[in-house]
């Protein structure tokens, strides 16, 4: 028996780095995953893991900044398996393509706007999307990811302005939806090595102002949302749960 058994539970970005973090270690824990990703090959290749694990996962190649792919993404799962239990929201637009790292001035309009896009309006139109189907079952769960950059003002300001607006979006979703039997919470990770291309000393820099003196792996973060998506947590909503290695003592 797994903490999650039968429950079917979408990821955005889930087909590499984080999401496919959350995405085996859901269905290690009995759940039916969606894989909705920008990326179909990596998507493929990720529920392809999964099922040769014995679980069920779907692919919906989904843009999350257009509001029809975010609805067809939803429908994916009602038509595949009848039911919605939980929304991670995870994709994001940070390393690729590369944000300008600098200061304000040298940020354009329009890379704000597709920062923007991917980061704030891409969970906007996924709970849209799924909140209908989560409202008419009486129950369900929203995971938001953030960012503990939120906390540090340790990144771009176009990344923690998105990751800011996120932690802002879980605490008036959860007032909204709490009379209908559904939690919103975010997670807000550290520094997390989810991208085996990118300079490893980047991430390695980071460990020193850390309680837990090492790199932050995407499965580091697994356990935090296996909690949020299980009955567990059926009494928490709002909340952010920051999973750093102590970088921020709250």
């Amino acid at each position: 028996m797994g903490k999650l058994d039968e429950r079917v539970i979408i990821v955005t970005g889930g087909a590499q780095g984080i999401g496919r973090a959350f995405a085996m270690r859901f269905a290690a824990e009995g759940a039916r995953v969606v894989i909705a990703d920008v990326n179909g090959p990596a998507s493929e290749k990720t529920a392809a893991e999964i099922g040769e694990a014995g679980g069920e996962a779907l692919v919906a190649v989904t843009d999350v900044s257009d509001a029809d792919s975010a609805d067809a993404m939803a429908r994916a799962a009602i038509e595949k398996w009848g039911r919605i239990d939980g929304l991670v929201n995870n994709a994001a637009y940070f390393q690729r393509p590369q944000v300008t790292v600098g200061p304000v001035e040298e940020i354009t309009p329009e890379e704000w706007d597709s920062v923007m896009a991917v980061n704030v309006r891409g969970p906007f139109l996924c709970c849209r999307a799924v909140l209908p189907y989560m409202k008419e079952r009486g129950y369900g769960k929203i995971v938001n990811i953030s960012s503990g950059t939120f906390f540090s003002g340790r990144s771009t300001t176009q990344y923690v302005a998105s990751k800011g607006a996120v932690i802002g979006m879980t605490r008036t979703l959860a007032r909204e939806t709490g009379d209908f039997g559904i939690t919103v919470n975010s997670i807000a990770p550290g520094s997390t090595a989810s991208d085996p291309e990118r300079d490893q000393s980047r991430y390695e820099g980071r460990v020193p102002d850390r309680a837990i003196k090492r790199v932050e792996r995407p499965e580091d973060l697994a356990g935090a949302g296996v909690f949020l998506m299980s009955s567990d947590s059926d009494f928490m909503t709002g909340q952010t749960m920051i999973v750093d290695g102590g970088a921020a003592l709250n």
